[in-house]
């Protein structure tokens, strides 16, 4: 299915399916949109910051400060089931810049991880010519390719500290989050070093003076913002891409070393996982594999022992 798009500063266009204009007006209805119908339209839908007007020629017209989030987390994903294309339509600032997130904090099994990647004019909507997006919309297999063309064509660091080191850095650390505002001013200061770039976006963990005082620490002053969501910048999206294959590659080396599937969160899965090694390796196992802090460890010697 092909869709056909035009877009400006506060207008996108795109030609539409109006096989699909029943899925999108009762999708907005249930978000708060107010209907109306207008002549030539199949409808039109207004609320706060954002209207959505479909034509009887099948053009849909979007509107206002919130299309760039109404695209990508809606209309793509939701409505037209594809996504053929990407934050390359959108309004892209250029300005130079690094962006930094992380993976892992959530998942018992496996690393924690923390990656940067800088970029500059062309080469930020050229990301999402190479595939990038928010991580959460891809799959695996998916996002370790694009992390391979990632590290190809841009500066970018990585840190990806294995169980045991994480378990040592916790035990010295005493808090997941003055642990992560460690990760997070340490690629910084290597992104920093190696591109002179001071302007940062991070996507958001904690209270803000978690990583500034990390940075102060290393005597850094940057131009740091940190935003919820901030994965919807193309710069910080290819970070968490970067850090998602870095998780993912570590989860692989770990189930390689000790021959069973280790699952991703902390899910009764995880628990029955980690019977199975405690059962196999001796309690001390957990140490090697995973987060001894989670409340997971606790549960998981309950089940083995």
């Amino acid at each position: 299915m092909l869709y056909t798009f035009l877009h400006m500063s506060s207008c996108y266009v795109i030609q539409f399916d109006l096989k699909l204009a029943e899925n999108l007006r009762d999708g907005l209805v249930s978000q708060g949109f107010t209907l109306a119908q207008p002549q030539y339209t199949v409808f039109q839908a207004k609320k706060k910051n954002l209207s959505c007007t479909l034509y009887t020629s099948g053009k849909l017209m979007i509107q206002g400060k919130e299309k760039d989030e109404f695209i990508q987390y809606y209309l793509e994903p939701e409505i037209l089931g594809t996504f053929s294309y990407g934050y390359e339509d959108l309004d892209i600032d250029q300005t130079p810049r690094i962006g930094i997130d992380e993976s892992g904090k959530g998942d018992f099994f496996g690393p924690l991880c923390v990656a940067g990647v800088f970029a500059e004019g062309e080469a930020i909507p050229n990301l999402g010519k190479i595939g990038v997006k928010d991580s959460k919309r891809l799959n695996d297999n998916s996002i370790c390719k694009i992390a391979a063309k990632i590290r190809k064509e841009y500066a970018y660091h990585v840190i990806r500290i294995g169980p045991k080191k994480y378990n040592e850095l916790y035990e010295k650390f005493e808090n997941l989050n003055l642990l992560l505002g460690w990760g997070h001013a340490t690629v910084i200061e290597e992104l920093v070093n190696k591109t002179g770039c001071e302007r940062v976006i991070i996507d958001k963990f904690a209270a803000e003076h978690v990583v500034e005082t990390a940075l102060k620490r290393k005597k850094m002053k940057v131009m740091l913002t940190q935003k919820v969501r901030a994965e919807q910048d193309l710069v910080v999206a290819a970070a968490s891409i970067l850090a998602r294959a870095a998780f993912v590659e570590g989860m692989e080396k770990l189930e390689k070393n000790y021959g069973q599937k280790l699952p991703k969160g902390a899910s009764n899965a995880t628990l029955q996982a980690g019977k199975k090694l405690v059962q196999n390796y001796g309690p001390d196992i957990l140490m090697e594999v995973g987060k001894y802090h989670f409340k997971t460890r606790a549960m998981i010697l309950e089940l083995a022992l």
